[in-house]
Parts: C-alpha cells; sequence; structure tokens
C-alpha cells in the first residue's frame, strides 16, 4: 500500500521496486477487493480503478514531509468506476500489459474520455 487518502487507497505494483507481472498483479487486487467489498458493504459506493503505463513517480513534499507517490491515471478510472456502478474499472491498456492468466478474467467494454484527457479509453470489467 502506498497511502491512505481520506477514504481512498492508493497500491503501487512494481515502482519504486521490480515487480514480475505488476499490470496482472494490480487487476488480481482490483477484482479480489470489488468482490469482497461487494459481499461486505454492498450499500457503499465505491470505485476501484486499475491503470498500468506511464507514471510520474517519485518522492513529493517538503523535506520534513516526503512521501513516496505516482500520478497517473487510475484516480480517473476510479471516479468513473464509481459514477457508473462498475465498482471497479481497469484500462484496456493494462489487460495488454498482464499475464493471460489474469487479463482472461477481463472483458473490455466501452470507451470514454476521462477527464483532462483528449483521447479515448477502452474500459475493462472484471468478467462475472
Amino acid at each position: 500500500m502506498n497511502k491512505f487518502e481520506g477514504d481512498a487507497a492508493l497500491a503501487v505494483f512494481g515502482a519504486p521496486q521490480s515487480l514480475d507481472d505488476p499490470a496482472g498483479h494490480g487487476l488480481a487486487a482490483a477484482r479480489r477487493l470489488a468482490e469482497r467489498l461487494a459481499r461486505e458493504l454492498p450499500d457503499r459506493a465505491v470505485g476501484i480503478g486499475v491503470a498500468y503505463g506511464e507514471v510520474v513517480a517519485g518522492n513529493v513534499g517538503a523535506e520534513e514531509r516526503f512521501e513516496y507517490t505516482v500520478i497517473g491515471e487510475g484516480a480517473r478510472l476510479c471516479e468513473q468506476a464509481k459514477g457508473d456502478g462498475a465498482r471497479v474499472l481497469a484500462s484496456a491498456d493494462t489487460l495488454a500489459a498482464a499475464s493471460t492468466d489474469e487479463s482472461d478474467r477481463w472483458c473490455t467494454g466501452k470507451q470514454v474520455v476521462l477527464r483532462g484527457r483528449t483521447a479515448a479509453t477502452l474500459l475493462a470489467r472484471p468478467k462475472s
């Protein structure tokens, strides 16, 4: 786990330390988390986003309070998942980067333009 902000959490797979199949690990964690939240907190509005690719990563903040973080499209996918009731969404780029063991558990759907972006993102959801 990278950090908590209010009721949100940021998990990073494969940075700053290398990890085999970081996209697959991220997808699996998101899928399992969504399943558990649906069982234990079915009435809560939850949004889980999984993104893989280029990010800005590093220590940010003042000298007294450095923290490692990444900036990418995961938060935008969380917003989208929460807004359309999907609970969990990933980008198709994430599926393409993951092992087939995990990516075969997902299916692609519609394309949307995420907040702050100009190009459409093809969304993926776990198969039922």
